[in-house]
């Protein structure tokens, strides 16, 4: 089923500590469906350097007209300066999942 306004979104958190707090919040408040947590190596650019940490990625499901709201719930909680929320559009999904996705995020 076509789906274009729903997204996947990405982000990294320092730990999983972070990872749950945000994760729960964005949960919470019907900003996201649902929240996946994978343990990272990232390698990064940082200040003319280039660095290695350990993170956390968030791949959470919800829509795109909330990306604004979503991000401002984020700067709150996120211990990195600069944080980097990405979204990717979703094309297509599953009937029951598109059903389910519409069902758990705010209106």
């Amino acid at each position: 089923m076509l789906s274009s306004k729903f997204c996947q979104l990405w982000l990294t958190c320092a730990d999983e500590k972070e990872a749950d707090k945000i994760g729960n919040t964005l949960l919470v408040k019907h900003l996201v469906a649902c929240v996946k947590q994978v343990p990272i190596t990232s390698d990064f650019r940082w200040q003319g350097k280039i660095e290695n940490a350990k993170e956390v990625l968030l791949v959470m499901d919800s829509r795109i007209d909330l990306f604004e709201e979503i991000e401002k719930e984020i700067a709150a909680l996120h211990s990195y300066d600069t944080f980097v929320l990405q979204a990717v559009p979703i094309a297509r999904v599953s009937r029951q999942a598109e059903k389910w996705l519409a069902n758990e995020v705010k209106t």
